[in-house]
């Protein structure tokens, strides 16, 4: 038997495909461990599916329904992956932590009428086929609080990468980049900076094929062009100031080639180049912008995909020249575990009856217990 065993499961606006992690947290310490670890691709027909339902289109509650029963069916495939490395049975997990996949993201201060948001999941299935208690719609009751419901994972980051007496960030770089400041003393704080991978990933397949920019080698074959990174920068959203959030309601394809429109002479490369230092900036500036509370910013980690690029990690450190910037594996949390692990944590957070939420992020009127539990 295994004492205090989750799983965590996360699937991301990267829509490269699902990570997954089964923790344990031996004779109940704070600090878990990780016994098993797997990723699962995409198939390329879902991932068009979850792209093409990012924005209105006909018969989309079916399309949702059909793309929500395919990403489940990853779901528990992960999960019997995991069973199987860890040699434990359903009964030894108390819990899976299923993010499910966001494919609209309108909170407060957006132009909805009614703030909501929507990650696409069948949890009760997932139950079903897995025979263990799942926990899922981790945002919902954040935004019910008046919050942003994003970013979830600031209240993990601080359990596993905060240090006693140094300020240190947290940068993940998904298909969108947020980060999570802790201070060496006061709050921890943490937003959406903007777009991490979205828009390179968007424009690196429409002119190569590739859904990615396979270690940053194409953008580093282009040029930044400083007139239309300044361009891009006049995004409001950039300039936001307090808790946000954000998501491809904002940062899809329509709005990256109106803004292109002016710019229609550069090269391919040049504009990947440019996509690429604007995710760079965006976090820099943001990372820059904030009160340290007395004590300087000293190390930046860098979990999720982004930190597997070497061009984004190459500008991300010229932009904070006196800050170490490392990807999180070199504090002992391989880049592509942290965000699943951060599920697992908030699925125990809720059979606990513990808060998962921090009102200091995403702007909620306070602590929440989040997520609803679907018994085995």
């Amino acid at each position: 038997m295994l004492d205090d065993a989750y799983i965590g499961l996360m699937s991301g606006t990267s829509l490269d495909g699902v990570d997954g992690v089964l923790m344990v947290w031996p004779d109940g310490r704070a600090s878990p461990r990780v016994i098993a670890s797997a990723s699962l691709a995409f198939p390329a027909a879902l991932r068009l599916a979850f792209l093409e339902l990012n924005q209105p289109g006909e018969n989309e509650l079916h399309r949702a329904a059909q793309a929500a029963h395919a990403l489940t069916s990853l779901y528990a495939d992960l999960v019997q992956e995991l069973l199987q490395q860890a040699g434990v049975s359903p009964a030894d997990v108390r819990a899976i932590g299923a993010h499910g996949q966001t494919v609209r993201h309108q909170p407060p201060g957006t132009a909805s009428a009614a703030p909501y948001t929507i990650q696409l999941n069948q949890p009760a299935l997932l139950a079903e086929r897995c025979g263990i208690t799942v926990v899922a719609d981790f945002r919902s009751r954040d935004i019910a609080a008046g919050g942003q419901g994003a970013p979830l994972v600031p209240a993990f980051h601080r359990h596993i990468f905060g240090r006693t007496g140094h300020s240190v960030a947290v940068v993940n770089i998904g298909g969108m980049a947020n980060i999570t400041a802790l201070p060496a003393s006061g709050p921890v704080r943490g937003l959406d900076t903007g777009p991490g991978n979205v828009l390179m990933d968007l424009w690196c397949h429409r002119h190569t094929g590739a859904w990615f920019d396979d270690d940053g080698r194409w953008a580093a074959s282009g040029t930044v062009d400083a007139s239309l990174l300044a361009h891009l920068l006049q995004t409001p959203y950039f300039h936001q100031k307090g808790v946000k959030s954000t998501g491809r309601d904002l940062f899809h394809a329509a709005w990256l080639d109106t803004l292109l429109q002016d710019h229609a002479h550069l090269a391919p490369a040049d504009v990947q180049a440019t996509l690429t230092a604007l995710t760079a900036r965006t976090i820099a500036d943001t990372l820059c912008a904030w009160d340290w509370e007395g004590s300087p910013l000293s190390q930046v980690w860098v979990c999720g995909g982004g930190s597997r690029n070497t061009t984004l990690m190459r500008m991300l450190s010229q932009a904070l020249p006196q800050v170490p910037v490392q990807a999180s594996d070199a504090a002992g949390w391989p880049a592509h575990w942290v965000e699943p692990a951060a599920f697992a944590w908030l699925a125990r957070q809720t059979i606990l009856g513990l808060p998962g939420n921090l009102p200091s992020v995403t702007g909620a009127a306070g602590p929440r217990v989040l997520g609803a539990i679907y018994p085995a």
